[in-house]
C-alpha cells in the first residue's frame, strides 16, 4: 500500500458483540470515510443474520466494501481477502477518503495492515493434507499442528480443519514454524492506528448470550436452510463459521434446537476470549472501553496523533 500521508488508515478490532461496528461508523463520519469489511464471513451472500452483517438501511449512508462478494461454495483465504483489501484502502486513500476497517480476526487484520508475505503453496501437498483431513478429521490434524508448532495451534480453534491444513503445509513446505511466517508487529504504511473496544467478560457473555438468541429470533435457521440449498455444506470456509455448522447439524438430526443454540453460545464466547487474546498481544492498540461517551473523541484523538508522528 502506498504511503498516503494525509490520509490515515483506522482498523477498529475486538471481541465479537463488544461494540465495533457502531464505532466504525462514528469514525467513519467523522473522518469522511468509508467501511473495510475484515471478516472472512460476511463476504459470502446470503450469510447475514448468523454473521451479524449491519443491514444496508443501518449504514448510515456511508459505503461499504468487501461484503457480499462470494458465494457460501466459494473457498476464501488471507492471502486473497489481503489482495482484495489492500486494494480497497489503496483506492479511497487514492480518493482522499478515510478507509475504517472494522473486524474481529486479528490475523486478517494484521495480514491487511502489516509487513506480510505469504508463504509459498503446493497443491499436491495441500490436495494430500486435504484429502486426509476429510478422512481423519479436524482435531487428528490439530494435534499433529500443536505438536510440530503449539505457537500457531495455540492461535487457531480445533474446527478450523483448512487453516490447520495450510499451517501443515507451510511447515512440510519450509522446514520451519508456521508460526514464523506470521506477520511482524510492523505496520505497511505508518500512517495507521488500531483501535480496539474493551469490554469485561461479564458483560460481553451477556451480549453475546442476547445475540444469539436474536438471531435464532431473527430466522436465523431458515437462512441456514437456504444457504444449504445453495451449497453451504460444500463451501469449505462458510461451512465451518460458528452458528452455521451448528444450525447445519440440528437440520441433520444431530442436535436438538436448543442445543445448536446452547452451542452456538458456547463457540462464540470461546471465539471472543481467543480474539481478546490475540488482540491484546499487539501493544500498538489503543483501547477505548465500550461504555465510555468519550470513546469517539479518544478514538479520534488517537488518529490525529498517528498523522502527527
Amino acid at each position: 500500500m502506498p504511503p498516503a500521508p494525509d490520509v490515515p488508515i483506522v482498523a477498529v478490532v475486538g471481541a465479537t458483540a463488544a461494540g465495533k461496528t457502531g464505532l466504525s461508523l462514528d469514525l467513519a463520519e467523522q473522518l469522511d470515510g468509508e467501511i473495510v469489511n475484515t471478516d472472512a464471513m460476511q463476504v459470502y451472500r446470503g450469510m447475514d443474520i448468523g454473521t451479524a452483517k449491519l443491514p444496508p438501511a443501518e449504514r448510515r449512508g456511508i459505503p461499504h466494501h468487501l461484503l457480499d462478494t462470494m458465494s457460501v461454495r466459494d473457498p476464501a483465504t488471507v492471502a486473497e481477502f489481503q489482495g482484495w483489501a489492500r486494494a480497497a484502502v489503496t483506492d479511497l486513500r487514492g480518493r482522499g477518503r478515510t478507509p475504517v476497517l472494522v473486524g474481529g480476526s486479528a490475523l486478517y487484520t494484521r495480514a491487511i495492515l502489516d509487513r506480510f508475505e505469504f508463504p509459498q503453496t503446493d497443491e499436491a501437498v495441500r490436495a494430500r493434507l486435504e484429502a486426509e483431513l476429510a478422512e481423519v478429521g479436524p482435531a487428528v490434524l490439530f494435534e499433529r499442528l500443536r505438536q510440530l508448532d503449539p505457537e500457531a495451534a495455540g492461535r487457531m480453534l480445533v474446527e478450523n480443519g483448512r487453516r490447520t491444513v495450510r499451517a501443515l503445509e507451510v511447515i512440510e513446505l519450509t522446514g520451519r514454524p508456521y508460526s514464523a511466517s506470521l506477520p511482524t508487529l510492523e505496520y505497511a504504511d505508518p500512517h495507521t492506528v488500531q483501535i480496539g473496544v474493551d469490554i469485561d467478560r461479564p458483560t460481553l457473555d451477556a451480549r453475546i448470550e442476547q445475540r444469539v438468541d436474536e438471531m435464532f429470533e431473527q430466522g436465523f435457521v431458515a437462512e441456514v436452510e437456504r444457504l444449504l440449498a445453495d451449497g453451504l455444506a460444500e463451501g469449505r470456509t462458510a461451512s465451518v463459521a460458528i452458528g452455521y455448522r451448528e444450525v447445519t447439524a440440528y437440520l441433520a438430526g444431530e442436535l436438538s434446537l436448543d442445543e445448536a443454540r446452547e452451542r452456538t453460545v458456547f463457540a462464540t464466547r470461546r471465539f471472543a476470549r481467543r480474539q481478546d487474546g490475540w488482540f491484546r498481544k499487539d501493544p500498538r492498540i489503543v483501547w477505548v472501553r465500550f461504555d465510555d461517551p468519550e470513546r469517539l473523541d479518544l478514538a479520534l484523538s488517537a488518529v490525529a496523533a498517528t498523522l502527527t508522528s
